[in-house]
C-alpha cells in the first residue's frame, strides 16, 4: 500500500484505513467513515504522542510505519491460496467457509460461493485479529487462518494430560527465551511441545507451556476500545507495574483485542466473565444474569449496544445466582471432557453458554453449571 500523508479534510480508503488502525490501537473510539475529521486528528495526536512523536495530527511516513508496524504482524510464510473475494467461486472459498465455521466466525451453509454472508464472516475475523477490515482474503488473512485453524486440528489430535499446560499468546517483543523465563521453564520444552523447528514467533501466535511450575494466581482479560493500562490495573485493584511484568511488556501501549493476564489476589469478586456468543445482546445478557443493561455498559465502559462475537464482557454478580463457575478452555479440551470432570452433561454446559456445535476454541471462557 503506497501510504500518502493525510490531515483534516482529507477523505478516502487510505482515511479509512488509518480510522481503523487507529480504532485497533486504542486511539480512535469513533466510526470509520473515511472522512478526517477532528475525532480522527485527535486520535493522530494522541498516537504521535504516545509515541513521542511531534503532535502534528498530519499522518506522515513516520506515523504511517509506526501505525503499520504495530498493526500488521508479520507472517514469515507465504500462503498458496488465492485471493478471494464477494463472487469467488469454487474448492478454496469452500475451504475458507469451512475454517471460519470451525473457528465459529461464520454460522452459514459450505456452499463454495463467496457471498455477502461468507463476506462478513471474513470482515469479522479480520477485524477480531487486527487485520485491516476489507471483506477481501489475501495471503496475511489466509495466513492467520491457517494458522488458527491448524491450532484448533492440534487440540483435537491432543493427547496429553489437560493440566500439563496452559496457552500462551505471543505479544510484540516476545521471544521463546522470554516467555521461558517468564514461565520457569526452557526454550526447548516450549519447542518440543509446539512441535517448533525454529525460534521464530509471529505476534497472535498461540503456544502451549509446560505448567509444572506456573502458578494459576491470574485471570485473562481482553483489552476493550479506550483501555489503558491505568484504568485496569484501577479497575482489578492492582498496579501497571504488576500487570507489565506479568505480561512481559515494555511500554504502556495496549492493542484493542490484546490478551492480558492480570494479577487475581485483589481482584473483586462480584463480576463474572462472559464471552459474547453468536445472537447475543446487551438486553438479551442483561435478563439472563439478572441485571440492567445500563450496568453491564458502565462496567465495561461501552458507549453504545454494539457487540462483537468473541468480546469479553464484565458482568456484575449483585443478582446472580452463583449456581455456575466460569472456566478458561485449555488445549486438547472437548466438551466431554470438561462434563466430567465438573460431573456435568455437554447438554447442560451447551444450554448455559447458548452453543450450537461442540467446537472450542483455547482461551474461550465457558461458565459450567455445578450443584
Amino acid at each position: 500500500m503506497n501510504e500518502k500523508s493525510l490531515m483534516l479534510g482529507d477523505t478516502g480508503e487510505q482515511v479509512k484505513i488509518l480510522q481503523e488502525k487507529l480504532k485497533i490501537l486504542g486511539f480512535y473510539p469513533a466510526m470509520i467513515t473515511g472522512s478526517f475529521g477532528e475525532a480522527t486528528e485527535q486520535g493522530v495526536i494522541a498516537f504521535q504522542r504516545a509515541n513521542q512523536f511531534d503532535a502534528t495530527g498530519v499522518v506522515d511516513e513516520e506515523t504511517w510505519n509506526a501505525l503499520l508496524f504495530m498493526t500488521e504482524p508479520p507472517y514469515a510464510t507465504i500462503s498458496l491460496n488465492p485471493t478471494l473475494q464477494l463472487g469467488s467461486v469454487g474448492t478454496s472459498v469452500e475451504e475458507l467457509q469451512k475454517k471460519l465455521k470451525a473457528l465459529l466466525y461464520y454460522q452459514g451453509p459450505i456452499t463454495s460461493v463467496f457471498d455477502l454472508e461468507t463476506e462478513n464472516a471474513v470482515k469479522r475475523f479480520q477485524y477480531l485479529n487486527d487485520l485491516t477490515t476489507t471483506g477481501i482474503v489475501n495471503s496475511t488473512t489466509w495466513n492467520v487462518l491457517n494458522r488458527l485453524y491448524g491450532n484448533i486440528l492440534d487440540c483435537a489430535k491432543e493427547t496429553e494430560d489437560e493440566n500439563s499446560s496452559v496457552t500462551y499468546q505471543v505479544q510484540s517483543g516476545d521471544t521463546l527465551y522470554s516467555i521461558a523465563r517468564k514461565y520457569d521453564t526452557t526454550v526447548d520444552a516450549i519447542k518440543t511441545l509446539n512441535n517448533l523447528t525454529s525460534n521464530n514467533l509471529s505476534i497472535g501466535q498461540i503456544l502451549r507451556i509446560p505448567t509444572s511450575s506456573v502458578e494459576e494466581n491470574f485471570i485473562t482479560y481482553q483489552v476493550q476500545s479506550g483501555d489503558t493500562l491505568y484504568n485496569i490495573a484501577r479497575k482489578y485493584d492492582t498496579t501497571v507495574d504488576a500487570i507489565k511484568t506479568l505480561n512481559g511488556l515494555t511500554s504502556n501501549i495496549l492493542r484493542i483485542g490484546q490478551i492480558l493476564r492480570i494479577p487475581t489476589s485483589n481482584v473483586e469478586e462480584n463480576v463474572i466473565t462472559y464471552q459474547v456468543q453468536s445472537g447475543d445482546t446487551l438486553y438479551s445478557i442483561a435478563r439472563k444474569y439478572d441485571t440492567t443493561v445500563d450496568a453491564i455498559k458502565s462496567l465495561n465502559e461501552l458507549t453504545n449496544n454494539t457487540l462483537m462475537i468473541g468480546q469479553i464482557l464484565r458482568i456484575p454478580t449483585s443478582s446472580v445466582e452463583e449456581n455456575f463457575i466460569t472456566y478458561q478452555v485449555q488445549s486438547g479440551d472437548t466438551l466431554y471432557n470438561i462434563a466430567r470432570k465438573y460431573d456435568t452433561t455437554v447438554d447442560a454446559i451447551k444450554t448455559l453458554n447458548g452453543l450450537t456445535s461442540n467446537i472450542l476454541m483455547i482461551g474461550q471462557i465457558l461458565r459450567i453449571p455445578v450443584s
